[in-house]
């Protein structure tokens, strides 16, 4: 087995592990740490696959944005850093078919979209230049982009009007 197929399989498994702590969680706070182990995974399994500038812009956006964006979202609104009685529902095994039914959904839709097609090793192993990932974002997903941007600026005007005092 090769070195980077070891790191990649503990790094996913690191990832899991806080995803699933993400929404187990019981303080918020915690889960907001948890969701920055999860992005920062995200990140080196970026670096791993060659896209570096992915996996830095993985970094400065959405650990060093999003999730201050997150974290200020929490303060602002002034949320209960301990647990929250009201959190814990009685429906748990609903919110655990649902997401057993998302997950065959979704490995279902895998199999059928890329079921015969095999990985041209060739192609997948060349580096993305700077270029090719801002043609990407600015011609092909300018709109989702933007789209992004406004939902993000949208929460952030949300969380002010929140957590003013009338």
């Amino acid at each position: 087995m090769v070195a980077q197929n070891i790191f990649f399989a503990i790094i996913a498994l690191a990832m899991v592990a806080s995803a699933v702590r993400v929404v187990t969680s019981k303080n918020i706070l915690h889960a907001a740490l948890y969701l920055v182990v999860v992005l920062a995974g995200i990140a080196a399994q970026f670096i791993i696959t060659g896209a570096e500038f992915t996996g830095v812009t993985q970094v400065l956006v959405y650990i060093g944005a999003v999730l201050v964006l997150f974290l200020f979202g929490i303060m602002l609104t002034r949320a209960r850093i301990g647990r929250e009685e009201s959190v814990d529902g009685d429906r748990r095994w609903l919110a655990g078919v649902v997401a057993l039914l998302l997950f065959a959904v979704m490995a279902y839709a895998l199999v059928d979209a890329f079921d015969t097609e095999a990985l041209d090793a060739q192609n997948a192993l060349e580096p993305q230049s700077t270029q090719m990932v801002s043609d990407a974002i600015f011609h092909d997903y300018l709109i989702p982009f933007e789209a992004v941007s406004f939902l993000l600026l949208a929460a952030l005007i949300g969380a002010i009007v929140v957590a003013r005092k009338e």
